[in-house]
């Protein structure tokens, strides 16, 4: 798969398939021509479409975890699955993500096809890492009640200067932003010399690394960091209404 080459479109099946889970928020994993997908929990207070990172799917730990929370609170949450991870998972072998620009295209389908469905509920995007850069790139080009980036990747790690932040002026839509201390990709003494957008809430999960994960000694653990996470986004979403 290139960045060339097209991103297939919701066919009638895959709407009426994601209409119907939807519908059911039962946790059942769902395949269409974009990829897999999971819908958790009932839209009482908002939408949350999660993207996933470069090297592990929806069905991470971590994700399901994040995901399983936030629907407890009411917050459905959309779990999916880009094209590359789906022939990863298919094939069984490691692959390296296309070029950005392909994933937000593929993101933007997504975008369409949900937008089609139901334009009544508050629709916010996110993700862990890499999902949440696309989803924030896809910001600027659609309008969306928010966006909840987890773990953003303001940079390679050890490499600082190269920062992944020249879009978000243009980004309108509130932004949460939820962030690990210790994060190689932004810790917190550099995120706070950034100049984010006004409407950016940033929370630091104290001790958490990239997964969110703390020191072995340290009195927080990476369930308790989500829960946390989970309790800022559910407040901020549940405003949302």
């Amino acid at each position: 798969m290139t960045g060339a080459a097209a991103v297939p479109p919701f066919e009638t099946q895959d709407s009426e398939t994601l209409r119907a889970a939807l519908a059911a928020g039962d946790g059942v994993n769902h395949e269409t021509a974009l990829g897999g997908f999971v819908v958790e929990g009932q839209a009482r207070h908002a939408r949350l479409i999660l993207c996933h990172g470069a090297g592990a799917g929806h069905d991470s730990p971590f994700l399901t975890r994040l995901r399983q929370q936030l629907a407890a609170c009411g917050i459905q949450v959309v779990a999916l699955e880009f094209g590359y991870m789906a022939t990863m998972r298919q094939a069984g072998k490691r692959r390296p993500p296309p070029r950005i620009e392909r994933l937000v295209a593929e993101l933007s389908e997504w975008h369409r096809a949900l937008q089609a469905l139901d334009g009544e509920t508050p629709l916010w995007f996110g993700g862990k890492s890499m999902g949440g850069r696309v989803a924030s790139l896809l910001a600027t080009q659609v309008e969306m009640a928010g966006l909840v980036l987890c773990g953003y990747p303001f940079h390679p790690p050890g490499k600082p200067a190269r920062l992944r932040l020249d879009h978000w002026p243009e980004i309108r839509c509130p932004l949460l932003l939820l962030q690990g201390t210790r994060d190689p990709f932004g810790r917190r003494d550099e995120v706070e010399g950034y100049d984010l957008p006004a409407q950016t809430e940033c929370h630091f999960l104290d001790g958490g690394d990239h997964d969110w994960k703390p020191p072995k000694r340290h009195a927080r653990t990476q369930s308790t960091l989500i829960d946390e996470a989970v309790g800022h986004v559910s407040r901020r979403l549940g405003a949302s209404e």
